[in-house]
């Protein structure tokens, strides 16, 4: 008797276990990145400062490459077999995510602008709309990155040297073409570029070095960074720099482009002065320029705590060597990355007694490893962490805090050598309005918005048409050969040309197997762990899907259209299964996990109307709700993370019995709380929308997860694929020798 059957069987089971375990891992994930997108959101770390990425839900095909590409980590998760964003207040604008990913599904956006009012309103080549000639360069325009404030700096230099070949110059023997204000990364570039372009400039700033903000890092700092042209200089291909390997590098470059710099010029404004030129007033003098570039940053003078003692010699607002103090009692006010790196850095030193105080009770907008850092410290007992806090008086030898939340503050009483307060920097926003800079949302140009693309399929389906009626051509050309039987070619006079195993027949099968060897290298550049960056990762996804269909209608044409119950018909059938899966798999995986994640977003909204509805009452009212949604997201989360598809099924059914007992105990405590009737409609709505909702994004992950196998087809269907078409290729080499009859 033979074992191939029990083996068969047992080879199935393994599998099948194999499989529904990666689907409990998986699901394991996807709790755990929810959970995370909750707790986002309830420290406010979901929000945004600046820039953050969109995601087309239409078109992410849940590769994850976004995510590996993120050097902020938890800025991005996927969910749902798609990427969303958790902690937006993460993202500081790398732009990775978008480069890297292969349909195109993200895009680096400022967000909704329509009640920002720290936003300055400039044109696309970053001019000043109202005053011509006056240009931002840098962080100040709500762009935080090195690269992006070089690229800043080369822009307005470009911009002014194309304007200046073209005007007149007002007169003046003072007068240089460009004065630049603000000696960081974007200055710098600014000026190099105007010195390579030929501009007479000046360079200004109130720091004796340049460097700007990254000259007042605490020492060794890591800058993160990304490759980027330098003018004058050429390409930064690292993606860090210690702080002083910047400045060395920085001062160099000045000093050998013999650079006019003049430090010590504190900024006091710019305005036209009727000449035809701008007039630059510093605390050291005024400058004449035609054009003026304001590369100020934005954390302008540092933020005080306006408490008595403040102007004590023992409080700082910066520090820039955390190993010139030890055995010291130390408080770091603030909540920040600056302030959790120099409560990190001081308490590594021997001796230091070290205490951080944050008004919020907990962090929100911190770096992921910074976080996970002050947490160790403080579990260690090396850092303490006194949250919901506040600094209310600064003694010689100790600091008054205030603890707690609203009326219920305690104060507390610690001994203190030095304070370090690193709560931010006040922008110099009002200096910037009186040079004419508007900040008013309604003088921004209007953003396109952001919609939806759709999956993407189009060019593909159009390249896929365009091969497929250019094989049809080429099949009605030669329709005589093509017509007739397999075994009738042999006599045709065109069967040298276009057989198999000669002239262009041959040809279009070693040009099909050379594009299925490319088609595959798509998977070499997209992995993340193999160093290989030749071009975008979204030029190598359309390249794959079209020489996927190209290979397949080459493979058709070196068959003749009849590729017969052969070893290399076996590969062409491989290839066309494979080109479907590939294509029917693209559409429906980015189809419902669209729909599962736009459940998630429809909760979310439910959950923000019943924090919204439950906020309106009074103080005991409050709490009612609070337990009330409490009790409702348990519910939810109780009976949505069943970990079997029949688990889930039951849930469905016998969930809606226990929603009705949570309701009704609701309505009950409700009415003994004294919350109106109408009031409890309201909150009972919003709870089965929520139960309903969570249910139905679970449902839309089970056929997820039925989608996601598709995807294992296809990958394996694509490996049958190869050793068929070389057991092929081998085929056709050991009998190349005989008539090509055999062959096709």
């Amino acid at each position: 008797m033979s074992l191939l059957p029990l083996l068969l069987v047992a080879l199935g089971l393994a599998l099948a276990v194999a499989a529904t375990g990666a689907r409990r891992r998986e699901l394991r994930e996807l709790q755990r990145g929810l959970e995370e997108r909750t707790e986002a959101k309830r420290k406010g770390s979901h929000r945004a400062r600046l820039q953050f990425p969109h995601v087309d839900l239409s078109r992410c095909i849940g590769c994850g490459t976004c995510v590996a590409a993120c050097p902020e980590e938890g800025v991005l998760e996927v969910i749902h077999g798609q990427a969303l964003v958790v902690h937006g207040a993460r993202c500081v604008g790398h732009g990775r995510c978008a480069a890297e990913c292969p349909v195109g599904a993200i895009a680096l956006t400022l967000g909704d602008l329509s009640e920002r009012r720290d936003i300055p309103a400039l044109t696309d080549r970053l001019e000043v709309p109202g005053r011509p000639g006056l240009f931002l360069a840098g962080e100040v325009t709500g762009y935080a990155l090195v690269r992006t404030a070089i690229q800043h700096g080369a822009t307005v230099a470009a911009e002014v040297a194309r304007r200046a070949a073209a005007e007149p110059a007002p007169p003046g023997d003072d007068l240089v073409d460009l004065c630049i204000v603000g000696a960081g990364p974007a200055g710098l570039a600014c000026a190099l570029e105007a010195r390579r372009l030929g501009l007479s400039l000046v360079l200004l700033d109130q720091e004796e070095v340049v460097g700007g903000t990254v000259a007042k890092y605490p020492r060794n700092k890591l800058v993160m960074t990304q490759p980027v042209e330098l003018p004058l200089h050429g390409r930064l291909d690292r993606t860090s720099y210690r702080k002083e390997e910047l400045i060395e590098l920085w001062e160099r470059i000045a000093r050998e482009q013999e650079l006019p710099f003049a430090g010590g010029h504190e900024f006091l404004g710019a305005a036209p002065d009727g000449s035809g030129a701008f007039a630059v007033t510093t605390s050291r003098g005024v400058h004449r320029a035609r054009y003026v570039c304001l590369a100020l940053g934005r954390r302008g003078t540092p933020r005080k705590l306006g408490v008595p003692g403040e102007d004590s010699p023992k409080v700082c607002y910066a520090l820039q060597d955390a190993r010139s103090w030890r055995n010291k009692r130390l408080l770091v006010v603030g909540g920040g990355d600056s302030a959790i790196e120099a409560a990190l850095g001081l308490a590594e030193q021997p001796g230091n007694q070290v205490t951080l105080s944050y008004r919020k009770a907990a962090f929100f907008r911190l770096k992921a490893r910074n976080e996970a850092r002050i947490e160790q410290a403080a579990a260690e007992g090396r850092i303490e962490v006194v949250y919901s806090s506040t600094v209310s008086e600064i003694g010689p030898d100790e600091v008054v805090l205030l603890v707690g939340e609203g009326e219920a503050k305690e104060e507390r009483r610690i001994g203190n050598d030095a304070v370090f307060v690193l709560a931010g920097g006040i922008p110099p926003f009002p200096l910037l309005e009186t040079c004419g800079v508007s900040f008013d949302p309604a003088d921004r140009p209007t953003a396109a918005p952001l919609v939806d693309q759709g999956p993407g399929l189009f060019g593909a389906l159009l390249t896929g048409l365009f091969l497929t009626l250019a094989a049809i051509a080429w099949v009605a050309a030669f329709r005589g050969y093509y017509a007739l039987e397999p075994a009738a070619r042999a006599g045709h006079e065109l069967h040298p040309l276009l057989r198999s195993s000669r002239g262009v027949g041959l040809g279009f099968g070693i040009a099909a197997a050379g594009l299925i060897l490319l088609n595959l290298s798509y998977l070499v550049r997209r992995s993340p762990r193999l160093r290989f960056a030749l071009g975008s990762l979204q030029a190598w996804m359309t390249g794959h899907v079209a020489t996927g269909v190209l290979a397949f209608v080459l493979a058709m044409l070196h068959a003749g259209l009849d590729p017969g119950a052969t070893v290399g018909g076996r590969a062409l059938q491989c290839l066309g299964v494979l080109v479907a899966t590939g294509a029917v798999g693209r559409y429906f995986y980015s189809f419902v996990p669209r729909a599962a994640n736009g459940r998630e977003l429809a909760l979310d909204e439910v959950e923000s109307q019943l924090t919204a509805l439950s906020s309106a009452w009074d103080q005991t009212h409050r709490e009612f709700g609070a337990r009330i949604r409490q009790e409702i997201e348990e519910l939810v989360r109780r009976q949505r993370w069943e970990r079997s598809f029949l688990g889930r099924l039951w849930a469905l059914v016998a969930g809606q019995r226990s929603l009705r007992r949570a309701l009704a105990e609701m309505r009950r405590q409700g009415r003994r709380a004294g919350i109106p009737a109408s009031q409890l409609r309201q909150l009972a709505t919003l709870a089965r929308r929520a139960h309903r909702t969570a249910l139905v994004a679970a449902h839309f992950e089970d056929v997820r997860g039925l989608m996601a196998s598709w995807r294992f087809l296809h990958r394996w269907i694509a490996l049958l694929m190869v050793l068929v078409l070389l057991a092929h290729v081998v085929t056709a080499l050991r009998f190349a020798d005989l008539p090509g009859e055999l062959f096709g």
